[in-house]
């Protein structure tokens, strides 16, 4: 997803917001695959720095055994499909 997110933001020219993570995967029939482990994936986030983490909406539910520290301490979006990820990750 990353890669096709800075693939389209360079055809547009626009630029992907600073400090941002973008995880999940995309299929070649353009359907997203599941995460594995979204809570480690928030925490490795956090300590690497990140304001902002975006991730599929499909992870939400696994998310609630974060801790409230690293809650408090990320943003985390949700995106439901390719374009809807673009949008939250480009400059407003």
């Amino acid at each position: 997803m990353a890669s096709l997110i800075a693939l389209c933001t360079a055809l547009l020219k626009k630029s992907v917001r600073g400090g941002l993570i973008i995880v999940g995967e995309i299929n070649l029939g353009g359907s997203i695959e599941p995460i594995h482990n979204p809570v480690t994936i928030a925490e490795i986030a956090v300590e690497k720095g990140a304001s902002a983490l975006l991730m599929p909406v499909s992870c939400r539910r696994q998310l609630f055994d974060l801790s409230d520290d690293m809650a408090t301490k990320i943003d985390i979006q949700f995106y439901s499909d390719t374009k809807d990820a673009l949008l939250k990750a480009m400059v407003a």
